[in-house]
């Protein structure tokens, strides 16, 4: 089983309030992992000792998007947070047809490239629209072809589509290339806010065994909105995943 970590995201409102007691009640639930999207003033280094004071590692992060912000930042940053790879993202314009998904692989290629220069690997993390049929092809396949040096973090709900995409085969698909697990759940209907993971409709079982063992690092836990309490739906989802012997946890 591979570790639990969780994307900061989801709590962000109540990192707002208070950044110090989320890592904290992560910790506690059992979280062997957190996620960042943003440091809410911390530095690098004092988040990445804060979080390991606290047990937990900083399993990858979402700061600062590598196609997004100055490269010199990116690799200062990834790297105090002691990471071996950036992440990169991209829009709906940047699958809006297949020219516009060949200008975003140039791109990633540029960006690979750059990153390998500093030893640094790069992945890419998707919404629905990646998984959209362009010129008869899946956008993400397109990418996985165009692209053959990068990695993916597969956000398994966007994958879906909304039901129109089967996600274990996708994640088969590209499994040598998957070292993350964005691990989501909901009802598959488009502008409804997501659930606790295990209480949706995504087959998460069938999804994380869908992924190569020897190639996956960590499963992260990421709900975007959800219509209950935020900080319960992640607990629930940590208890969901551990309790059924699909991640690892601490506790």
């Amino acid at each position: 089983m591979k570790p639990i970590s969780v994307q900061l995201y989801s709590l962000r409102r109540e990192s707002e309030r208070n950044f110090d007691a989320v890592l904290e009640r992560l910790a506690a639930i059992g979280y062997q992992g957190v996620e960042p999207f943003n440091l809410h003033g911390k530095t690098p280094e004092s988040f990445k000792a804060q979080v390991e004071d606290l047990g937990m590692v900083v399993s990858s992060s979402h700061h600062p998007w590598a196609n997004r912000a100055d490269i010199n930042e990116v690799v200062d940053t990834v790297a105090a947070l002691g990471l071996t790879r950036a992440a990169g993202g991209f829009g709906t314009d940047d699958f809006a047809d297949l020219d516009a998904v060949k200008r975003t692989a140039d791109t990633v290629n540029s960006l690979t490239d750059t990153l390998s220069g500093h030893g640094l690997g790069l992945f890419l993390h998707n919404h629905w629209w990646e998984f959209a049929e362009i010129e008869g092809r899946l956008g993400y396949h397109w990418i996985a072809e165009l692209c053959p040096d990068v990695q993916f973090e597969v956000d398994t709900y966007w994958a879906a589509n909304f039901g129109a995409v089967d996600v274990a085969a996708e994640v088969a698909r590209v499994k040598d290339r998957v070292p993350l697990l964005h691990i989501k759940d909901g009802p598959l209907v488009q502008g409804e806010a997501h659930l606790a993971v295990g209480d949706g409709k995504m087959d998460i079982p069938g999804i994380i065994a869908a992924a190569d063992p020897d190639v996956l690092e960590w499963n992260i836990v990421e709900l975007d909105q959800c219509d209950t309490d935020m900080m319960t739906a992640v607990e629930r989802s940590y208890r969901y995943l551990a309790g059924n012997g699909l991640a690892a946890g601490g506790a």
